[in-house]
């Protein structure tokens, strides 16, 4: 008989396994509007079945916690139960000997200071907080509460005018979101309970090229009322868009020579063809939306406009640099982000013909910069990058598409100095090593590594570390500024001046070009308001009913690519759209949740807003 003997994992080790694979996925797939009180409640379970029962504290505590929180759910707690609960988790955090017992409490903890309002409407009223109008998780996760399932629907059926015109009751940019939205409507995607998140981008995408457009948008009885819009960027001009639509009369004020903000000006074209952007802003513009380009605001001008519209929008988004604070920062050829992609928008071309190019930043405009100076033939195209590659906020698929199109990427790599010769160019970039050490808020933190500085030779430095709003103009004419942005309510609505809206990123900060047209939106809606009218806007045609068929596993499909080699050395769009057979298929995988599980109960398909 053998002493030792190698160990086989077992059928049920097997299953556990897939038990945990499939946790995951529906945790994955778990809408935010969920109850936040019955979520913690299973996360408590989850900790209590890994505790080894040794300490009181985890062996009797967090059971203790667990019925309290039932309790609440069942209607069966008082106000004195939630201080119980308070006083339980603060002693389990304090006294439990290892980090489940510890990090169970806390998140407890963090959830009586996080949505306290739910557990007391348990408590009293005997039902959650509702969070959202819409259980729904892939228009949940839209910030423009696009109807995803519906249009999916019309695709399934071919009824493409009918798909995009659903779109624009809530994003007037159908077609600019089909090639670069970051599809946060995915992230949820109930979908993910049997296989993969529905391919909603692709649909989309689908939608916009089989469409013909022959939908007109429909324009309300003139009011007389005038609004301005400061800005021609995606927020900007979807706020415009509907106010026109809601039959006031709309004009544009737009700094630069063309239209389309950050759409044109920091998107490069083999992501965005601009005559597709031009396409969403030329059907904008139809609805009669007056427009005057290349018009700087200052503190004159913008009192003026006070005076002479109704109301007045301001949306000028994000459009200045931050600047890299270290030596050689202010040489020759270092080029902000903001900079370099505007010009390329303006199409003012560079040469970067055997020139070495480093990026500095982790973002998808890092991303953007990088694959650009690809095409510009650069010798070399470097990214450095002071954490990990997890930790950078660039979209996975933009990562690896830039490091196939041959761009190197130095991560854990902090920028030390910019070296100049004696002309004022610059020479070379010097890096210091970094460490991976704490954690600060939700981004990890990095320390100085023991090792020598890295050298590298560099023509081109493109700083891509963020972005700035310049609100100086306004801030002189009464315009509150706090912390380098607009003070608005998040209804848009400017309190200390009454008939001046803000929105987009010149009051969250540089965001998404979905989340800019959903503050547009917003914002159309409580001008319309403010200036005394409830105009709607309407989907004024039925979605198809679901079929009732099995959902059978299937592989998503996903874009396909141009081969990296071709794709590198033309600016032509690099993905090609679903065939005919593939957006069947992906149409179909589609489980619509606004008719099945909770999405037909609790808010169903939103018509009207």
């Amino acid at each position: 008989m053998a002493k030792l003997q190698i160990e086989q994992e077992t059928l049920a080790q097997q299953t556990v396994d897939r038990i945990y694979a499939d946790m995951r996925r529906r945790i994955e797939a778990s809408p935010s509007a969920i109850c936040p009180v019955d979520l913690t409640a299973v996360f408590l379970k989850n900790c209590m079945v890994q505790t080894c029962g040794k300490c009181t504290p985890c062996r009797v505590g967090l059971k203790q916690l667990s019925i309290m929180l039932d309790d609440i759910l069942n209607n069966r707690a008082d106000m004195y139960t939630l201080e119980k609960i308070e006083v339980l988790a603060t002693n389990i955090k304090a006294t439990a000997d290892c980090a489940i017992g510890t990090e169970a409490a806390n998140m407890v903890l963090r959830g009586l200071e996080g949505f306290r309002d739910d557990y007391i409407s348990h408590i009293q009223n005997h039902r959650c907080i509702e969070n959202s109008k819409n259980s729904i998780p892939c228009i949940n996760g839209c910030p423009a509460h696009v109807d995803v399932p519906g249009y999916i629907s019309l695709v399934a059926e071919k009824r493409y005018d009918d798909a995009v015109w659903l779109i624009r009751k809530d994003n007037p940019f159908p077609s600019s979101c089909a090639y670069v939205c970051e599809h946060p409507c995915e992230e949820r995607c109930r979908r993910s309970l049997l296989d993969a998140p529905v391919n909603i981008r692709g649909m989309k995408r689908v939608a916009v090229e089989n469409a013909t457009n022959s939908i007109r948008p429909w324009i309300a009885k003139k009011t007389g009322k005038k609004v301005a819009i400061i800005g021609a960027g995606p927020s900007g001009l979807s706020c415009a868009y509907y106010l026109q639509q809601m039959g006031h009369e709309v004009t544009v004020f737009e700094k630069r020579k063309r239209l389309g903000g950050m759409l044109r000006y920091g998107i490069p074209a083999y992501r965005l063809p601009r005559n597709i952007l031009d396409k969403d802003i030329d059907f904008i513009l139809s609805t009669g939306i007056k427009v005057e380009k290349e018009y700087n605001i200052d503190e004159k001008r913008m009192n003026q406009l006070r005076k002479d519209f109704d109301a007045v929008y301001i949306a000028i988004g994000a459009h200045t640099d931050k600047k890299l604070d270290i030596p050689g920062s202010d040489a020759k050829q270092v080029i902000s982000a903001v900079e370099f992609l505007g010009n390329i928008g303006d199409e003012k071309s560079y040469d970067f013909t055997d020139k070495n190019v480093c990026v500095i930043g982790g973002g998808n405009v890092a991303m953007d910069c990088v694959r650009t100076a690809i095409r510009l033939n650069a010798k070399t195209a470097r990214i450095i990058y002071r954490r990990r590659r997890k930790d950078m906020t660039a979209l996975e698929e933009e990562i690896s598409g830039a490091q196939v199109e041959g761009a190197i990427l130095n991560k854990l790599e902090s920028p030390k100095e910019i070296v100049t010769d004696d002309e004022g160019n610059v020479k070379g970039l010097i890096t210091t090593p970094q460490m991976v050490s704490g954690i600060d808020g939700l981004r990890m933190k990095t320390d100085k590594l023991d090792r020598d500085d890295n050298y590298y030779d560099c023509d081109v430095v493109i700083v891509a570390i963020g972005q700035n709003i310049d609100a100086h103009e306004f801030e002189k004419s009464g315009i509150p500024v706090k912390r380098g942005v607009i003070k608005a309510d998040n209804w848009s609505e400017v309190s200390e001046a009454k008939e001046v809206f803000a929105g987009g990123d010149c009051v969250s900060g540089p965001k998404t070009a979905i989340s800019a047209i959903a503050s547009g939106k917003v914002a159309a809606a409580n001008i319309d308001s403010f200036l005394g009218f409830n105009h709607k806007i309407v989907m004024d045609f039925d979605v198809p009913n679901p079929h009732l068929h099995d959902r059978p596993y299937v592989a998503r499909v996903d874009l396909r690519l141009r081969e990296p080699r071709d794709r590198k050395n033309d600016f032509d769009l690099i993905e090609y759209n679903m065939t005919e057979k593939e957006a069947c298929q992906e149409a179909g995988r589609c489980l619509r949740c606004d008719h099945f599980g909770c999405g037909i109960f609790k808010g169903g398909r939103v018509r009207e807003w």
